[in-house]
């Protein structure tokens, strides 16, 4: 194998690949880059065998195709100290290639291609739908944070896509809150869906969020397939069921709190200081035209509260909420304004966008309540 490429297309797409490079893996051969030269196109692959990243990098001059696996540590740490010019990458024998550059070379060992274990793409029965790249990466970000952490149950820890006929729903949920993202960019001739473990949706939302195009999806029982432009992402999927989401979203909640919300979320941060640092409680007495926050940790005798000035429609009602969760998801939001309905003090509060945001129908977030005194 014998090529010339620019030392900064090399790197650009060993460091698009190499989040798939495993820590630690009973595989020596997985702490490899599998490099495929193939028609003045070199082919990297990266994988742990659960994720695969590959990528494609036009060359500046083509000798001989081949196939070999290079040390991904020190490929990567070379090429990140090289100087942007050509460079001549070779073997040299059964088991070492040279790069060479400029007024320098250096010598590297190689591992056979066959030894890098196959990858498998979806099968014949695969569904495919075509994501816009910003909207999936809109859809990741607003929604990952809200995955939840259970070895019981590893259907909640990744976020499930929920594609029909209409439309795509994006649901994240760790049983405290639950947040969907709904888009009509994305839909499919008959109802489909799937669940991407959320290690894999912030490596997939890293690759694509500079991509303008679309992110072609092909998925069966327990494979995905990422593609845009010229880099895919192959992982498995969270096998499991995943909970009647739709069956949780709050239908009636007739008491209406609309509020800016950056300047709820900065109560709230400022009240929390005071919080219990166990539990993070914090309460919210509504009435119509006021909410007053307040916290108090009865163990160090601290308290806050603070009142602020909103549109509220309903019943004076007093809930309680874990700060944190709180706090997470309106810092996860993008609206200036928001709505928070609320039925009564023990039931979910649904919080979305105001009807005047333009994202009014792409995000919604379920909280639970807790009980304060």
């Amino acid at each position: 194998m014998e090529f010339t490429v620019s030392s900064a297309a090399l790197l650009k797409g060993i460091l698009d690949v190499s989040k798939a490079i495993p820590a630690k893996t009973p595989l020596p051969i997985l702490e490899n880059f599998l490099f495929n030269v193939k028609d003045s196109v070199l082919e990297i692959t990266a994988s742990d065998q659960e994720l695969t990243l590959r990528t494609c990098v036009t060359l500046d001059n083509t000798i001989k195709d081949g196939s070999i696996a290079v040390p991904a540590r020190q490929i990567t740490e070379l090429f990140k100290v090289l100087p942007d010019q050509p460079v001549t990458i070779k073997t040299t024998s059964d088991s070492s290639f040279e790069c060479i550059w400029r007024n320098g070379n250096s010598s590297l060992p190689y591992f056979p291609a066959e030894d890098y274990p196959a990858i498998k793409g979806a099968g014949e029965d695969a569904v495919t739908v075509s994501f816009p790249a910003q909207t999936l990466a809109e859809g990741i970000a607003g929604t990952i944070y809200a995955t939840a952490d259970d070895e019981m149950r590893p259907a909640m820890n990744g976020i499930f896509f929920d594609i029909s006929e209409a439309s795509t729903t994006l649901v994240a949920s760790d049983s405290h809150k639950l947040i969907c993202y709904t888009t009509a960019d994305v839909e499919a001739a008959q109802p489909a869906s799937f669940i991407l473990h959320k290690k894999a949706a912030a490596i997939l939302r890293s690759t694509i969020e500079k991509i303008d195009g679309n992110v072609e999806v092909t998925f069966d029982a327990s494979t995905v397939v990422f593609s845009a432009g010229s880099t895919m992402m192959v992982c498995r999927l969270v096998v499991g069921k995943y909970p009647k989401y739709r069956d949780v979203i709050p239908q009636n909640n007739s008491n209406i709190l609309k509020i800016d919300r950056q300047l709820l979320l900065g109560t709230v941060r400022r009240i929390s200081v005071c919080a219990n640092k166990a539990s993070n409680h914090i309460k919210l007495d509504l009435t119509p035209g006021q909410i007053e926050i307040t916290a108090q940790d009865l163990g160090f005798a601290i308290a806050a509260y603070e009142k602020v000035e909103c549109e509220y429609n309903g019943e004076p009602l007093s809930i309680g909420f874990k700060s944190s969760f709180l706090v997470e998801i309106l810092n996860n939001m993008t609206c200036e304004t928001l709505m928070i309905k609320f039925a009564d003090a023990r039931r979910a509060a649904l919080i979305l966008p105001s009807e005047e945001d333009a994202t009014s129908d792409r995000i919604c977030g379920i909280i639970m309540p807790i009980m304060v005194s």
